[in-house]
């Protein structure tokens, strides 16, 4: 037979049923802006039946609330990081882009750019063929062309900080991939800790989950949970659970281990006008490079990358097709003319996946001035075995990196103003000063020590053409040494006015002191000469605007598209893990009138009690 007392202890576990319930809904609205909070609920069952030997058998024993646990569904959550990582990946690329846009934007007189810096130059040269011997003319042009090297300059060194930057910004983001694995792991040790005795960290499991969520939008993740089980009888439960989390298919947390990467600077630069100290990742255990150029690569990581090493996958490539001691002949090659020449000066070429350093190259040109084929001598002597393995494979400098980016910018503007120089200064050296003096090169390159490269070992005629065919090194005073950054009007032409040519000298007399024969036909430069993608020079902003929008305008698409499955999917993430105000509020009072019906039992059977102990005793 029940105890007399079985009633009041059914009462009394439905008390600290409902009670429990009470205090994990308030717990719920104390944190309904808590970031990273999942909505917590309490599981109750119906207590063990007893057996009483009766007809009907057993007999209900009241409730039990068997845990307390978060809301959490993981095939959301997977969706949501697996988002999470392209939204991060265009966000932070259309940042950067459209910071390099500003560079290039030309609002007039306020703020010039381009088209009318360079109509100004085209102007003042127009001026000088009426007045080609006026001095404050000609210094009126010479100042227009310092503008338009100034400008240049200007828009490198921008772009080398904004390269800088980024690079700054990886060390930083890396920094955080460390520290978040380091908390993951430390929050699993905590969490095993709790669960093995039989606990459910639910706070402890919010916050881990919160450190996935970061960590989503810097890389692509993914998360392996399992229980812990005996490995004899793989159905057994020991408590606990392996907690795995792989970066790009990479395993950097493992349960409570957790693996680092690591920023490395660059000895060597890819291309000539990177910045000093550009980092590499690699991991530390291993030392191995970490690719975050992989195609499955995504993230605010794989952008900051783009924009720092974006070469539009046009980095240095070809054939080898000499070996020889420290040598290595190369071609064809992606880089066939001198403007389009990226390479450091030294730096590391790759062949058949191993690294070789070099200390220089050279280049063989036609009479067109195209390369035929490069030298480049290596750091080191090959042996016979050596020689024959690297015979016929493929070399490469850098990583074709699939997108514009700082690299590419530069390159371009370099590939230009190459290009406009060997023409302009091809007609300069045709005609001689107002001293009757040949004149040289009018658009020179600067050095270090404040001398200047004047392009003597390269001589190139008004049409962009090697006047005979040449070898050029990486030290020799060629175009190659020409960059935005670097490209300044000739000293002596600035101190001097008179040391500028507009006549080949035929038209030189007592009566007509500075003809204008050369200033006629480098005015056809700006509109009438192809030598900039298949345009002229007043196109190259053009062509320069015209990839950056069409990149940042498919970043902010892509990144409007991947916004809108981010907000269908939080909506669909919260419909299940959320706290609701107003679910929370008819939860608050379904189970306080449970409660207060569970006390009116318990008040009812202690009136019982009472009346049977104290009202029927003799």
């Amino acid at each position: 037979m029940p105890s007399t007392f079985f009633g009041l202890n059914i009462a009394a576990s439905a008390v600290n049923a409902f009670q429990a319930a009470i205090n994990t809904t308030g717990n719920n609205i104390a944190n309904v802006q808590t970031k990273g909070y999942t909505k917590q609920v309490a599981n109750r069952e119906a207590s063990e039946s007893l057996r009483v030997h009766q007809k009907y058998g057993t007999t209900g024993s009241g409730v039990t609330t068997t845990s307390i646990k978060s809301i959490r569904n993981t095939y959301y959550d997977t969706k949501y990081w697996k988002n999470q990582s392209s939204v991060g990946h265009y966000e932070r690329k259309l940042t950067y882009l459209e910071q390099v846009g500003r560079y290039y934007e030309d609002d007039g007189i306020e703020n010039p750019g381009f088209n009318t810096i360079f109509d100004s130059l085209f102007n003042q040269m127009n001026a000088l063929m009426s007045n080609a011997e006026d001095e404050n003319v000609r210094k009126n042009f010479i100042s227009e062309a310092q503008i338009f090297t100034s400008y240049f300059q200007n828009v490198a060194n921008g772009l080398c900080r904004l390269q800088k930057d980024c690079n700054d910004e990886i060390k930083m983001l890396v920094s955080n991939i460390n520290a978040s694995a380091e908390k993951i792991a430390a929050l699993t040790k905590q969490i095993n800790s709790i669960e093995l005795q039989g606990g459910y960290a639910n706070e402890l499991r919010d916050q881990r989950a919160l450190i996935i969520d970061e960590l989503s939008e810097i890389v692509p993740i993914t998360v392996e949970e399992s229980p812990v089980t005996n490995s004899n009888y793989p159905d057994m439960y020991l408590g606990g659970t392996n907690y795995i989390v792989k970066l790009d298919g990479q395993t950097i947390v493992n349960t409570y281990e957790y693996r680092k990467l690591s920023c490395i600077p660059r000895e060597n630069k890819i291309n000539q006008t990177d910045v000093e100290g550009l980092y590499d990742v690699v991991w530390s255990d291993t030392g191995m490079h970490f690719n975050m150029n992989a195609d499955s690569m995504d993230g605010s990581l794989k952008a900051l990358m783009e924009m720092r090493d974006g070469n539009n996958a046009e980095n240095f490539q070809g054939k080898i097709i000499g070996v020889e001691g420290s040598s290595v002949k190369i071609s064809p090659t992606t880089m066939k003319t001198v403007e389009s020449m990226t390479m450091a000066e030294k730096g590391v070429i790759t062949i058949k996946n191993k690294e070789y350093t070099y200390s220089g190259f050279s280049a063989e040109l036609d009479e067109k001035g195209n390369v035929v084929a490069y030298t480049f001598t290596l750091d080191q002597t090959l042996d016979s075995a050596q020689i024959a393995d690297l015979q016929g494979k493929q070399a490469r400098i850098g990583t074709a990196v699939d997108a514009m980016g700082i690299p590419y910018y530069m390159s371009q503007m370099s590939e230009f103003i190459r290009a406009f120089s060997e023409r302009f200064n091809g007609y300069q050296q045709k005609g001689v000063d107002l001293n009757n003096d040949p004149m040289g090169a009018f658009f020179v390159a600067s050095k270090y020590d404040g001398t200047e490269y004047d392009f003597k070992d390269q001589i190139v005629d008004e049409n962009g053409v090697t006047d005979k065919t040449s070898v050029i090194t990486s030290t020799s005073n060629s175009y190659y040494q020409l960059t935005a950054l670097n490209f300044i009007v000739a000293d002596a032409s600035v101190r001097d006015s008179r040391i500028f040519s507009t006549t080949d000298g035929t038209q030189i007399s007592e009566d007509n002191v500075a003809a204008h024969d050369i200033v006629e036909a480098m005015l056809k430069l700006k509109t009438d000469v192809k030598m900039f993608r298949g345009g002229s020079a007043s196109d190259f902003l053009k062509c320069i605007y015209s990839d950056i929008s069409i990149d940042a305008e498919k970043s902010e698409m892509f990144l409007e598209n991947f916004t809108d499955i981010s907000s269908s999917i939080t909506s669909q993430r919260l419909s299940v893990s959320g706290v609701d105000e107003d679910e929370e509020a008819l939860d608050l009072v379904r189970f306080q009138n449970a409660y207060n019906l569970a006390a009116r039992m318990m008040q009812c059977m202690a009136e019982m009690y009472d009346k049977l102990i104290n009202g029927t005793g003799v």
